[in-house]
């Protein structure tokens, strides 16, 4: 298990690798990164680790190290406050489920998140909640609300059937019902301020006749006040905050311009005989910008409106994977049904699903069969065929067959809560694009206000009279059209929707890296067995000399049955098809890439390929090799079998090409992507299959340091390499590859050291992760283009440039209008890759 805690008292690299290496001397962590830059230390662990202990670590409670996860601190806690050893996987699932709601849109702290909602404490920005699992459904009585159960069943006061409690309102939802509520509140203001400053257009002014100009004006001062000071403070709360902690944003700006604007306002109100005669009136008052602050709070207010509506939608596919999950589940327990909620449900539990349910947990059907259409998981419409012993997964539904099942899998352990965990940690993860606009944006707003700052005494110095009003509309203009937030939104906006998108797909990305990379790669490597092939091999024939063939096929099943290899598994389910008895190995050796070894009865058994029997000095018989050379150039996989140091025969295992394997090998060449095969099968057999699927490129007899040193080799070429494979053998070409693309139909090792997995398990995943790169990639240069754009353009003619040549001045109330909407372009074409065609 991975977790993420907070260290405090980093401030160098050398702090770094201490806090590192007194972290991995803990007995049970296995790994440990930490960045003193986020302030945090990722740790992996074999088994979960006490809070106190960690701190101990790190010099106990005087050290200057603090380490904390979530809202806990080790100094505020007991032992059995924290990663209990007695329930591990509670812990694990509280982890993912509860700590850590909240993340900021902008990302200012990397994949940082929060334990409750607010604003970002660097940039200011809304904190935005994380979709996660429901947790329990609760029951309620239709006549006494006040009950509350855990379990459907009959109403402890009269009797009646408990009802599901309807679900409360979203936070996201709240959020924008409070945003919602303010817009109402400015508009109810500003509306009347816009209007009695617009009056002074119309002749013989009949809002004179009721009150003359002063009067007129404190009524706009008064009505502006619910605007700043309430609908609106939150963007000068946010500003202040950005300036002290020196990450300047768009609240900067909007602070800066509308707070000039607003105290210029009450100073001209109330002390008229300060200003030159430039800032007057004919009656001898100064011209006020009550209505610009006012009408450019409330359009911002506008923006972050539309921005809380849109957020909604960037991660509607996580979302729509969590409702998948379904809240209640039907045991059987002495042959009597009984429904409970999936949170009651334990491993081993006997679970009847109707048709049409949804499957509660990860397990395997004990009786009965169906069709499960697991489209939402896989991809693929076409719902699969089940029977007994078959795995069922977690949110696929059921079809118009009843079966049992039992469960192997519950809570966080299921797929579609590993699925939702993977995809949620991937969009709030940072593309290396990010860091340029980072960059970028450190100096934005500093250059904003200089250009601000300089527009102001341009038209002081050179402008028409009134120079001074002039300089100070343009100068506000400047600061207000200025627009770091979509800049800072291109990226992550793009990329949550583009995993999500993937996830839909069946294609899980484990972070935004791998979305930027997986565009570019020139070279595919790829394992054949579960990766070309079906990965579900069956053994065709045994042939044996001078022997008994069902003793033979005996005592190399029982060898077998310690290895986890598919052609393992494939010759232990063959001898058990035919009720062979197994005997008891000693001395068992799985030798990597070449095969398996042991002691049965004394005797040593050995069972791999030709390398194995160099190894082990084994004589090769001329007729065993003709004919094992003749199935190997079909495409089988033969296997010799060798009884203390005597070859005495072989298997032959065959495994079905996967149909989807030509067509995607076919299309990834078309986009330029060379694909080689590198299998640790033999010379004759890896060729068979690579003219079958029309590889031109490939290698035989690899042992995984081969694989390895493969990749190594093309990236020391310049090469970007993806590699695609499903075994323990593939691990290390995997974690070494640029991308490393494992098989979700291949093992959990395989699995944890590869950034993309494939749900349903073929090459055509890989077609589809490679367009869905390449649409994000392409979606986020869109949105970069759009904001350097819109800035470019946008703040020179807030400055005036186009007045020499057309008159025309740009309103800072209109700038405000341009700025709240240049985001909500940003957020909405970050929308579409929703409906982009892969």
């Amino acid at each position: 298990m991975t977790h993420k805690y907070t260290i405090e008292g980093m401030s160098c690299s050398s702090c770094e690798a201490t806090v590192k290496n007194r972290l991995l001397g803990i007995e049970n962590i296995t790994e440990v990164t930490v960045s003193k830059e986020n302030k945090e230390a990722t740790i992996t662990m074999t088994q979960p680790i006490e809070l106190l202990v960690l701190q101990d670590a790190l010099g106990g409670k005087e050290s200057k190290y603090k380490i904390s996860i979530g809202n806990q601190t080790s100094d505020k806690m007991k032992p059995s406050d924290c990663c209990s050893t007695n329930d591990k996987k509670k812990s694990t699932t509280n982890y993912h489920h509860t700590v850590g709601k909240y993340y900021c849109p902008m990302h200012c702290e990397g994949d940082k998140v929060y334990d409750n909602s607010g604003d970002c404490p660097v940039c200011g920005m809304d904190l935005v909640k994380q979709p996660e699992l429901d947790s329990v459904t609760k029951y309620t009585c239709p006549m006494h609300t006040e009950v509350m159960e855990d379990k459907p069943g009959s109403c402890p006061k009269c009797g009646m059937d408990l009802v599901p409690m309807q679900p409360s309102t979203s936070e996201e939802e709240k959020h924008y019902q409070k945003l919602w509520y303010k817009m109402k509140i400015a508009l109810l203001f500003s509306i009347p301020v816009f209007i009695i400053s617009m009056s002074d257009m119309i002749p013989n002014n009949p809002l004179y006749e009721l009150m003359d100009l002063k009067t007129w004006n404190w009524v706009q001062f008064f009505l502006t006040l619910p605007v700043v000071f309430y609908a609106c403070w939150m963007f000068f709360e946010r500003a202040w905050k950005s300036i002290v902690n020196w990450n300047l944003n768009m609240f900067t700006l909007i602070g800066i311009g509308t707070g000039v604007a607003f105290l210029f306002s009450i100073l001209g109100l109330l002390f008229p005989s300060f200003f030159p005669d430039q800032f007057k009136t004919t009656e001898g008052s100064v011209h006020l910008y009550f209505e610009a602050t006012a009408v450019v709070l409330t359009l911002v207010l506008l923006g972050q409106l539309l921005e809380a509506k849109a957020h909604t939608k960037t991660n509607g596919a996580i979302k729509e994977l969590l409702k998948l999950a379904p809240t209640n589940a039907t045991i059987v327990v002495n042959g009597e049904e009984k429904q409970i909620s999936i949170q009651d449900i334990q491993i081993g539990d006997t679970i009847r699903v109707k048709p049409g349910e949804k499957i509660p947990v990860d397990g395997k059907i004990t009786e009965g069969k169906s069709t499960i259409d697991e489209s939402m998981i896989s991809g693929e419409p076409i719902p699969v065929d089940k029977k007994e012993n078959d795995e069922v997964k977690s949110g696929t539904i059921n079809g118009n067959q009843s079966f049992l099942m039992v469960a192997e899998k519950i809570g966080s352990d299921t797929l579609l809560s590993q699925i939702v965990q993977m995809v949620t940690e991937a969009s709030r993860s940072r593309a290396p694009i990010q860091n340029l606009v980072d960059k970028i944006s450190r100096y934005f707003v500093p250059i904003v206000v200089l250009i601000s700052v300089i527009t102001f005494f341009i038209w002081w110095l050179f402008g028409p009279e009134p120079k001074l009003v002039y300089a100070f509309v343009n100068a506000i203009a400047v600061l207000i059209i200025a627009c770091p937030c979509a800049l800072g939104l291109a990226t992550p906006m793009s990329v949550m929707v583009g995993v999500g998108k993937g996830a839909k797909l069946g294609v899980l990305i484990k972070n935004a890296e791998a979305i930027e990379k997986m565009d570019k790669i020139d070279v595919l490597i790829t394992d054949k067995t579960g990766t070309l092939t079906e990965g579900k091999p069956s053994v065709e024939k045994i042939v044996v000399n001078e022997a008994n063939e069902n003793e033979v096929l005996a005592k190399i099943a029982s060898l077998n049955q310690n290895s986890e290899h598919p052609l393992a598994n494939a010759i232990v389910s063959f001898a058990k098809d035919k009720n062979i008895d197994f005997y008891k190995v000693n001395d068992f050796d799985a030798v990597t890439g070449m095969g398996v070894v042991g002691k049965i009865n004394e005797e040593r058994i050995l069972l791999g390929n030709q390398k194995l029997l160099e190894q082990e000095k084994v004589h090769l018989n001329q007729s065993i090799e003709n004919e094992v050379e003749s199935e190997q150039e079909k495409g089988k996989t033969v296997s010799y079998i060798a009884i203390e140091g005597k070859l005495i025969g072989y298997i032959t295992i065959k495994d079905a090409i996967k149909k989807t394997s030509l067509e995607a090998i076919q299309k990834l060449k078309e986009q330029g992507v060379s694909v080689v095969m590198l299998t640790g099968d033999n010379e004759k057999t890896a060729k068979a299959v690579a003219e079958e699927l029309k590889v031109s490129d490939f290698k035989a007899s690899c042992l995984p340091e081969d694989k390895l040193n493969y990749i190594k080799k093309l990236q020391e070429q310049g090469k970007i390499v993806a590699m695609a494979g499903d075994g323990i053998n593939d691990a290390p070409a995997l974690a070494q590859a640029d991308i490393g693309i494992a098989m979700g139909t291949g093992t959990d090792v395989a699995i944890e050291s590869a950034k993309i997995t494939l749900v349903k398990g073929d090459l055509k995943g890989i077609v589809n992760a490679k367009e869905l790169s390449h649409a994000v990639m392409k979606n986020i240069k869109q949105n970069l283009f759009f904001a350097f754009i819109y800035n470019s353009i946008g703040i020179p003619i807030a400055a005036g440039l186009l007045f020499p040549f057309f008159g025309m001045l740009l309103s800072p109330m209109i700038a405000a209008l341009a700025m709240s909407f240049s985001s909500v372009s940003v957020i909405a074409n970050a929308l579409r890759l929703r409906t982009v065609k892969i």
